[in-house]
């Protein structure tokens, strides 16, 4: 599947793709079709969501604060460092489970491309962030954007998440 990126260029993006977010796009969408993602719908919501995840960006990101605030939190080291910044431990061992690449013992690893589209795809599309999946909210019955978000976040920014989706599926 082909990304028209001139339809979101200025929508999305200001006027202006780098190399990176590019090749980040293409990544996640080989990866969605690698594992038989073919509704356009799921792959516009997994875009949009990597667009609010890492800022625009499209790489790996840390989750914000320094060393000192993550320490603090109840998931670490198992922080935000990917894609769609997956947190706690039991996350990482499952990304290790199907990857087999020791993201456990090494968890500054799953903030590397291409694993980083892999975990986030793959997550998605199972439901292993929150039980609910891409296909609960896309499929021959239903299209429910808001609602999608509850396969990262509850309802956390819905509506923008939303708004990104079809802007993604235009381009789609």
């Amino acid at each position: 599947m082909l990304m028209n990126f001139d339809k979101v260029k200025f929508t999305l993006f200001g006027g202006k793709l780098t190399q990176e977010q590019v090749n980040g796009i293409n990544t996640l969408i080989a990866e969605a079709e690698k594992i038989g993602i073919t509704d356009k719908r799921q792959i516009a919501y997994i875009l949009a969501t990597v667009h609010h995840e890492t800022g625009k960006q499209f790489r790996p990101i840390k989750e914000f604060g320094g060393e000192a605030y993550l320490m603090k939190k109840a998931y670490y080291p198992y922080y935000g460092r990917d894609l769609c910044q997956t947190t706690w431990k039991a996350n990482y061992e499952k990304v290790k489970k199907f990857s087999g690449i020791d993201v456990v013992s090494h968890p500054e690893l799953i903030g590397q491309m291409p694993l980083a589209a892999q975990v986030c795809v793959m997550f998605m599309s199972k439901g292993w962030y929150t039980t609910k999946k891409l296909s609960d909210y896309f499929n021959d019955k239903k299209e429910d954007w808001i609602n999608a978000r509850r396969i990262i976040n509850g309802i956390d920014r819905a509506e923008l998440i939303a708004g990104y989706a079809k802007e993604f599926l235009t381009a789609l």
